[in-house]
């Protein structure tokens, strides 16, 4: 599914700071891997080109088999829309929409209607525990309410990859557990392709692999966690009142 091979970043200005050296990565469909290194690894750069937020400068980065090189913008973020799932660490919903409105919006640029779309996002919510909850602003929202929406608004377009920038990094430890839950889910129920960037070790031994990157360069990634994250981490079907 995702297949890095020799691939470099290096940021331009007056003192060219490289961030990435030659990594190589494979991900194989339906895995869940977390990536975690210190903050300056280049982990969050890398999750970028994978996401195809941001370009490369040498290597090849192959998506589902495909060359994602040199893009136009037009059909980078095609590719980012039918493809790939973003969920946030700053949870980044618009305050002014409900949580409905927040869900439906990728599916606002697909160009589906608004009876449909909205459908589709309640369909999400409900899932997730939040029907009661999709009339309600940001601001009206816990942590954890508003990173489910989160959640549910990188899945309203059927990705087929979801990629997770520090999604607990802002919640507490009760209700990243509930997350990082709806990830596994996610992984086992729907066959979801999961990448989960953290800093946070706890997080990263959740996954069913774990890959290290230091100093912009892959330094492990044939572990496995060897952690059965059911028997540690509570049902997301029965949140917290304020998860």
């Amino acid at each position: 599914m995702i297949d890095l091979i020799n691939v470099s970043k290096t940021y331009g200005g007056a003192v060219p700071v490289p961030v990435l050296h030659g990594v190589d990565l494979h991900v194989g469909r339906g895995e869940l891997v977390s990536i975690m290194g210190a903050s300056g690894s280049g982990k969050s750069t890398l999750l970028n080109i994978l996401g195809i937020l941001d370009s490369y400068d040498s290597g090849e980065y192959r998506l589902d088999g495909t060359l994602i090189r040199d893009l136009s913008e037009n059909r980078a973020a095609d590719y980012r829309n039918r493809m790939i799932g973003f969920v946030f660490q700053s949870f980044n919903l618009i305050n002014y929409k409900t949580a409905v409105e927040n869900v439906a919006l990728p599916l606002m640029y697909r160009g589906v209607g608004r009876r449909q779309r909205n459908r589709l996002a309640m369909e999400q919510l409900e899932r997730l525990g939040l029907g009661d909850r999709a009339q309600h602003r940001p601001a009206e929202m816990s942590g954890g309410q508003k990173q489910r929406v989160a959640i549910a608004r990188a899945l309203v377009t059927a990705p087929s990859i979801i990629l997770a920038d520090e999604p607990t990094g802002a919640l507490d430890s009760q209700t990243s557990a509930e997350v990082m839950n709806i990830f596994h889910d996610l992984n086992r129920q729907q066959g979801l392709t999961i990448v989960i960037v953290t800093h946070d070790p706890g997080v990263g031994r959740q996954a069913d692999r774990l890959i290290h990157i230091r100093d912009g360069r892959i330094v492990d990634q044939s572990g496995e966690s060897g952690v059965n994250p059911q028997s540690q981490i509570p049902n997301p079907q029965s949140p917290t009142p304020d998860a």
